[in-house]
């Protein structure tokens, strides 16, 4: 199933973009001008939300419309195709679910009293939800209960990528369930492991520290939970591409991750350490015997093999 359009609510027309009228256009007298679903192309765009558009119509005519009154065409002709909402509502995709662990802070054994138990995992749609008109959801929140699974393929391919959250869920020490599909996935979760791990890790932990350098300059702060977070991913990342695995749990380094949530180093004893840590992720990714790549083929064979078991009801 194709992107659908993106939509974001708070976007402003561009002028040129083509657009479909949601009410009538009238004129004096309450005469239709133009009837609900004409359509139009912007000619003068609004600087916010607040004001109106200027539309111009085939016949040349322009009239003022807002925000609320029009939809881009695009949009419009799309309709319910690729929405995968239609789905989620047709069907209860939490009872699709093939794997739930625990990610997180009590993953890392770096919880606190106030700490959230964040619940990850997979879900597996059936072939007629895959194949249907609407799709299905790239992911699944229950927000109350903390918990957030993965389509299969969307989990994969996050997996192939080396992201962290998802890499995480693959060697958790918390598992809570899986069944014989996952227990495979879990068996083979060794060829999600590339040298990619480096440039995922290392670059986000650089980005974020580049942040919060600016926030050090301007308010004379940080959030110091996500400096102890920054730092964990380093450390795992020059871990995985030494030793092949992901570690989850921080027992070694717990004392020192704590001390950096709770502001107890300086900032420029942090700064040192991370630096400290680039480094030895550069020797890492020097000595690694990482394969340049993730295994493809055996991710793919796994993701159809997935398909053709979701052709039944039954839970693979």
């Amino acid at each position: 199933m194709p992107d659908r359009v993106h939509q974001n609510p708070s976007l402003i027309y561009a002028v040129g973009t083509q657009v479909v009228t949601l009410r009538d256009v009238t004129g004096d007298g309450g005469r239709i001008l133009y009837p609900k679903g004409a359509v139009g192309v912007v000619v003068r765009a609004p600087e916010d939300l607040n004001h109106s558009y200027r539309v111009r119509f085939p016949d040349g005519v322009e009239e003022p419309l807002r925000r609320d009154e029009l939809v881009m065409l695009a949009v419009y002709k799309e309709g319910k195709i690729g929405d995968s909402a239609v789905t989620a509502v047709r069907s209860d995709l939490f009872e699709r679910v093939i794997y739930r662990c625990v990610i997180g802070s009590r993953a890392y054994g770096l919880e606190g009293d106030q700490s959230d138990t964040d619940y990850r995992g997979i879900f597996l749609p059936t072939a007629e939800n895959q194949w249907s008109l609407y799709g299905v959801p790239d992911q699944i929140e229950r927000e109350s209960t903390q918990e957030q699974y993965w389509e299969l393929q969307r989990f994969l391919v996050l997996a192939l990528k080396a992201n962290p959250n998802v890499l995480e869920c693959l060697y958790t020490p918390l598992v809570e369930m899986t069944t014989p599909l996952a227990d495979e996935l879990l068996q083979m979760r060794a060829v999600f492991l590339s040298r990619l791990v480096y440039q995922t890790y290392n670059g986000y932990a650089m980005s974020q520290f580049k942040k919060m350098q600016a926030d050090i300059r301007n308010q004379g702060q940080v959030k110091w939970k996500h400096v102890m977070h920054l730092i964990r991913l380093l450390i795992s990342g020059i871990s995985v591409l030494r030793h092949g695995f992901v570690p989850v749990r921080m027992d070694q380094q717990r004392e020192q991750l704590l001390a950096i949530k709770r502001g107890e180093l300086p900032w420029n004893a942090t700064e040192k350490l991370r630096l400290s840590l680039h480094q030895q992720f550069d020797q890492a990714l020097h000595e690694t015997t990482l394969p340049e790549r993730p295994d493809y083929e055996k991710a793919n064979a796994f993701l159809i093999k997935a398909r053709r078991a979701a052709q039944t009801n039954e839970l693979p």
